[in-house]
Order: C-alpha cells, then structure tokens, then sequence
C-alpha cells in the first residue's frame, strides 16, 4: 500500500517508498567497468528516477570486506587486514562518488552493527532447527599448515570442467560448490598441490528444509527477469536440489561466531561465511545510515511490523550474485521467523566483456574505475555503460563503439542541440528567453511526440529495462534536432521574427526538459544544462505541454561551454593500446 499526500483537496497523490540495494563490491581492489555497470549504476540510475519523479527513496551500498578475497587481498598488498579494509573502503567510496553513485548510505560489512545483526540471525535460525552442526573433512595444505575454504584452493569444476573454479563457486557455470568436490585442486596461497582432507566442525544452515517455501516464493514472482528466475530455480531442482550449506569459515577475518550474544560451544576461533553476513549487511547499512544521523527509524524500511509493508525492495546485482539472493538470503530472512522485508523485484545483469575477451585484474587488461575517471568525465563512462548494459546477454566494450556511441549521442545529438539553440537566440534576440509568436501545427505535433516519447520513457525506467530506457531518451534528444530542420528558425527570422522567437523558446523549453529527463543517466550534463538556464533542481514534470512553456519570458540563461568534447581517433587508439593488458 501507498502512502497517500492529499494535496490539493480531494486529490490523492501516491507517493511510493523505494528501497534500493546494489550488490555490494568485495572490497578486494578497485573495480573495473563490468562491475560497475552489473549493479552500482543501474540501481542508482533507478534510485535517481524515483527521486525524480518525488518519491521516497533509500539506496544503500557497502564495501564487502570478509572472506577469503579480503584476507588473500591484504596479503598481497603487505597490510595488517584491517587497515587494508580501511583504505580500500575510502577508495572505493572515493571512486563511487567520482561516477556520481548516490548512495544514500555506504556502509561496511566489517561495521558493528553487521556483527551484531549476523549473530543474532544466526540465533533466531538455530532456535528454529534451520541449523545443524557438523564434523566434515575440508581440504588442508600441509604446505600452509591451514584449512583452505573458498578462494584458498582453486581447481577443476566438476561440473563444466572450468579448470579456474573456486573452492565455493564456479565463475564459468555458477554452480555453488565445496573444496572438496573441486578436480586437481591448488593452494591459492602456495600453489601447492600437497593437500589432504581433516575434519573440523561447522555450521551448515538447512536450505533444503526451506525448498518448498522458497519455490514457491520464486514461483510467485512472475515480472522477475527471465535470467534471475531461471539461475535461481536451476539451483532449486538440478541435480539433488536444494543443498544446505555451510555458513562457518575457519578463517582467521570476519564475525565471530556466536549466538546472538552468547558464545556458541565448539566454535571458538571460526567466522561466519562471507556469503551469510554480506547479505545481511543490506539490514545493517540502513541501521549505519541511521546511526550516523542521516535518517529516521530504519525500522521502517526493513521491519513489515514497523512500516516496510508498503515498501517497494529492488535489488540489482549481476548473475554470479544471483543464487545467494534468491535462495540463500530469503532463506536467512524467512527462516528467523521475523517480520523482515523480502525484496520484490530483483534486476541481474550478464556480463561485460572487454575488446575481445575478458576483463583481467592480474594482466592489467581492461578498464577500472580510477582508470576511466582519469581520462574522461563521468558522464561519458554513465551514457555508455547504461545504453549497452548487458541485460538479454553479455556485452562488449570496443573502444570504437564507446567512441562511435559519445560523439553520435552526447556530442552531436545532445550537445549539438544546446549549442544550436543557445547560441542562434543569443545573436538575434541576446541571451533572454524571447517573446512573441504562437504555436503552429508543427509545434503541435513536436509536443504530441514528445508526450509519447516521455511517457514510454517513464514506462520502461518503471520497468528497469535499462537500454529500452536509454534508446527512449536518445530519441526525445533527438526530436530537437528534427524539429530545427524543419522549423529552421534561421530561415524563419528573416521573415518573420516573432515565429522564429517562438520556435526558440519552445526549443529552450525543450532544452530545459532534456536537462530534467537525462538526469539519471548524466546527471553532471543536466545539472550545466539547469544552471545555463538560471534554474535549481526542477521537478519531474506532471504534464509535458505546460513544461514546455514554463520558462518566463524574457529571463536571462547563459550560453553554455561545449557540454562534449568529441573523441578522436587519435585518443581512441592511444587508450585501446593502454588498456590492452600485458
């Protein structure tokens, strides 16, 4: 249910109540453009719109700081974990504020209130027979002289013969596995192949008791992408089905294990897994962002007892996330038996591939996010990523795509129109809203295509469809130019000025609209496009026709600066070599 305004009288407007939640990143190194285009930017893309449109929004994200690719990650970069985690957090918080994410909140999965909420799920799901202690054999080196769980120990995938799987997930195939079930396994750490298997005890949370619960939830959800849907109900029935799993680590980095706030017997010195507490951080973010003054009760956001009944819960993530959101995490929520927020819509992505082949952290070969910010705005990397974002498949980054998409879209749709516009009324009328002349059918019909234009617009950003969105709003972009080559104001003037005065407000109206619409996705171009007009933040507009002419006549705006600078062949060809790899 919607929380209604009543205003003005006997008119209800429904003001709808988002919460938004990006896969947060693992706090392993900086990421690279396939990372940010699989979940950060199209979710703030969406939180952005709903923020438009007037709507109450909360966008939480976090650094995901525990498990094996922290520890092994501190390691390498010769650092006491905690200060490594540290660091990498401001990085990472940096670089999100550098592509203009609007995080409300960017938590910390290592923070306090993580710990204390992980523990206590864990509490709840015990007292409710969700978790069973085990003695299992897992693989130890006798090399390292320790246990190797999750990304320790490398190998073949059983499964599809992916001969780089992990030891708690194949990347190639998604299937989730064990150390154990991995073929020729490795040490990450040493390389050694000197492996053996021992028992140890831990904790494995009762997935399989929950099967049909979960199914039918899944079952329930009938707009869910077909790719979330599929992944998740290939891991409901393949093979044995539904596995329990195990949510304890012998690591030496995370939440301790307890329950609740009592000491758990026999599990002294063990963590809970990272993909147990990485989820639950969604819930302590929002309790961060509250302790750290920046909202009111975040009870209302996650509790259905307290208020989040009539929230709206999008998550987006890539596809490798996608098992632990659908299967996992409601496990973990509906599991407690407490009145927690289950999300209702769940947006994954495929995946980006770079010029050919894959992105590369180890040979240097790709795009990283401190990378692409260094060489061109951010704006730039928003347009591209989100107008080519891989939702039906995969897609490919090329340099010559990326330069062929800004120098068509940005540079002569967009900002050739601005400038078109700007600069012809500041030569024959000077740099103030002109008067004079009324609409003329053609006007008219540019209106009728723009109110449908904008209302397909609205549909699919309502929809999540990322790309339809960007092609939607390319062509209201260029409707401007359209509408110069045959109105001609140029000509016009010379006959009639008045007319050709009227043709350029509207255009300066339109300029004004394009700067409102194209602010989720270029939110640094719109905010120049406002502040040439002399206007703050607009508001979304309820009616296209009176939006535009809302500019007063006669005001004053200011002919902006190139708004895109083009990318030469010469830039193109120097940057694909760059990032070529090694």
């Amino acid at each position: 249910m919607y929380k209604p305004i009543r205003e003005p009288r006997n008119l209800l407007i429904y003001m709808k109540r988002h919460l938004i939640t990006s896969a947060i990143p693992y706090i392993n190194g900086i990421k690279h453009l396939g990372n940010l285009v699989g979940s950060q930017l199209p979710a703030d893309l969406f939180a952005r719109y709903q923020r438009a449109k007037g709507n109450e929004v909360l966008f939480l994200c976090a650094t995901d700081e525990h498990g094996t690719p922290a520890e092994l990650a501190a390691e390498k970069a010769g650092k006491p974990i905690a200060e490594y985690c540290d660091e990498m957090h401001t990085i990472q918080a940096t670089l999100a504020k550098g592509f203009r994410l609007s995080f409300d909140h960017f938590g910390r999965s290592s923070s306090q209130q993580n710990h204390k909420l992980t523990q206590h799920f864990a509490a709840k799901l015990s007292e409710r027979g969700l978790i069973k202690e085990i003695t299992e054999k897992q693989v130890f080196s006798n090399q390292d002289q320790r246990f190797l769980p999750d990304r320790y120990i490398e190998g073949t995938c059983p499964n599809c013969g992916f001969e780089e799987a992990r030891g708690d997930q194949c990347d190639n195939c998604t299937k989730q596995l064990q150390p154990s079930e991995l073929i020729n396994p490795r040490s990450t750490i040493s390389g050694s192949t000197d492996l053996e298997e021992r028992e140890t005890k831990h904790l494995h949370l009762r997935q399989s008791l929950m099967k049909e619960e979960l199914e039918s939830w899944i079952n329930s959800k009938s707009d869910w992408p077909i790719l979330t849907t599929s992944i998740a109900k290939k891991w409901l029935n393949d093979g044995d089905g539904l596995q329990d799993r195990g949510i304890t680590r012998d690591l030496n980095w995370g939440i301790p294990v307890k329950k609740g706030k009592a000491n758990w017997p026999g599990m002294d010195g063990k963590v809970f897994y990272v993909w147990f507490d990485a989820p639950i951080e969604y819930i302590a973010c929002a309790e961060e962002w509250f302790d750290a003054g920046k909202g009111k009760d975040w009870h209302r956001w996650w509790k259905t007892d307290k208020g989040a009944d009539d929230v709206i819960y999008t998550q987006f993530m890539g596809k490798d996330n996608v098992p632990f959101h659908t299967l996992s995490f409601p496990a973990t929520i509906l599991g407690s038996g407490e009145p927690w927020k289950l999300v209702d819509y769940i947006k994954s992505f495929n995946y980006l591939n770079y010029d050919g082949g894959q992105f590369s952290t180890s040979r240097n070969r790709g795009i990283f996010m401190d990378q692409a910010l260094e060489i061109l705005p951010p704006d730039y990397w928003r347009w591209w990523l989100l107008s080519h974002a891989p939702e039906s498949s995969d897609s490919e980054f090329t340099w010559e795509n990326f330069q062929q998409t800004v120098n068509k879209d940005l540079a002569d749709v967009l900002g050739n129109f601005v400038s078109r516009v700007t600069k012809f009324c500041r030569s024959k009328f000077g740099e103030v809203i002109p008067t004079g002349g009324v609409w003329s059918q053609n006007e008219i019909n540019l209106v009728n295509e723009i109110e449908k234009r904008v209302t397909d617009y609205e549909g699919y950003m309502e929809s999540k469809e990322i790309r339809k969105s960007a092609n939607e709003l390319r062509a209201i972009w260029a409707c401007g130019n359209e509408y110069l080559q045959s109105a001609e104001p140029w000509s016009t003037f010379k006959s009639d000025p008045e007319a050709s005065a009227m043709q350029i407000r509207l255009s300066l109206n339109l300029i004004k609209l394009y700067g409102v619409l194209s602010a989720p996705f270029i939110p640094d171009a719109a905010e120049k496009i406002l502040e040439a007009l002399n206007l703050a933040d607009e508001n979304w507009p309820s009616s296209i026709r009176e939006a535009l002419d809302s500019l007063p006549e006669n005001a004053v705006f200011d002919v902006p600066e190139v708004m895109f600078k083009k990318i030469t062949d010469e830039e193109r060809e120097a940057w694909k070599k760059k990032f070529s790899g090694n």
